[in-house]
């Protein structure tokens, strides 16, 4: 069974940092992407950023110059980097993964539980 587990989120004031982590962990044959999302009160959840085929990377407009995914394939960790943080950056942030989980099956996505983002004015 493929788990998406999220750490990282927290409480920090307008202008501050915080990095979020999300490691894909059970028996599968590869990622295909994996990228994060969120979702604030009211809200329809969102892309934030992904990597799409290759190494490139998709960001949501609002986020460009202040959030930096990466990733560290060897321990199937995606991570977004948050910088210059905003209050209406508050919000679930939840990790998505495209997995394929045996060699010639279809490809599954799967979501994190999610963790909370809050940003203070």
């Amino acid at each position: 069974q493929v788990q998406l587990l999220e750490s990282g989120g927290g409480l920090v004031q307008a202008g501050g940092s915080l990095r979020l982590s999300c490691v894909a962990s059970g028996s599968f044959f590869s990622i295909n992407t994996m990228g994060w999302y969120r979702q604030a009160p009211g809200n329809q959840r969102e892309l934030v950023a992904a990597f799409t085929t290759g190494d490139s990377t998709n960001y949501a407009d609002s986020v460009k110059g202040r959030f930096t995914i990466s990733r560290d394939n060897a321990k199937n960790t995606v991570y977004l980097q948050m910088d210059s943080l905003k209050p209406e950056d508050t919000a679930v942030y939840y990790c998505h993964a495209i997995i394929t989980p045996k060699l010639y099956s279809v490809f599954l996505a799967y979501w994190g539980q999610g963790t909370q983002v809050t940003v203070s004015s």
